[in-house]
């Protein structure tokens, strides 16, 4: 088992649902930017890992645009050193525009996670020895008029069968990288590691930290020192 055959068959199993209202719109950028997606596997998941940091789904101007968890274009680009063709979904909502790494719009989220391990670890190299950032759901939902929808505002109907199919893809992914911990950007993320994560052969630790959209007031705070006080109260120094 590899990063990329649990890649691909969760690429292969989502393209099988269909949604209900709310949602209208879906991009998969593991599709789409499958190929700057790669090159992240490629260069930083290739090793286990002692901390795996997970997300919920791509943000409209992040993982949409490059394919890259927490994708902001500037720091995947220029610190990642990451760059593709990025392609266009099947469906494009007219407000929801995919211009791959010349969008001109940053991803607050992204800009915080990445200016965070870059000041803390200068290169991905020193980051992504200890690190991996993942993404519970790679599909983006938007509704009719180009809202983003997270996974879990989607119809209840839907819900269950998108769950089970990202529930094995991320309970795979930690079986591979192994780490000690597994950490979740907010409660939905935390909830789902809690969920897939029922083995108890294994002394993880899990836990929940501030994500850092600027939808939530506690993150425009102080976010990256939030974090690292979250961090060291776990007992990970750096």
């Amino acid at each position: 088992m590899t990063l990329y055959a649990i890649t691909d068959r969760l690429v292969c199993s989502l393209q099988q649902m269909h949604f209900s209202a709310p949602v209208a719109w879906v991009y998969n950028p593991l599709d789409y930017a499958a190929k700057p997606y790669a090159t992240y596997l490629e260069k930083y998941g290739r090793a286990s890992k002692e901390i795996v940091l997970v997300g919920m789904n791509p943000g409209p101007w992040g993982m949409v645009q490059t394919g890259v968890p927490f994708g902001t274009i500037s720091m995947v680009r220029d610190w990642l050193q990451i760059t593709g063709p990025v392609g266009q979904p099947e469906r494009l909502h007219p407000k929801r525009p995919v211009k791959g790494f010349a969008c001109s719009r940053e991803e607050v989220s992204g800009k915080r996670v990445w200016n965070w391990a870059k000041s803390r670890f200068t290169t991905p190299r020193v980051f992504f020895e200890r690190f991996f950032i993942a993404n519970y759901c790679p599909l983006a939902f938007f509704d009719e008029q180009g809202r983003n929808l997270t996974p879990d505002k989607i119809a209840r109907s839907d819900r269950s069968d998108l769950f089970s199919l990202c529930d094995q893809a991320l309970k795979e992914t930690i079986d591979l990288l192994d780490p000690r911990f597994v950490l979740g950007f907010g409660q939905f993320a935390y909830a789902r590691i809690q969920a897939c994560l029922t083995d108890t052969t294994h002394d993880r630790i899990l836990d929940c930290l501030l994500h850092p959209s600027p939808a939530n007031p506690k993150a425009n705070q102080n976010w990256e020192q939030q974090l690292d006080h979250k961090l060291t109260s776990l007992g990970i120094k750096y």
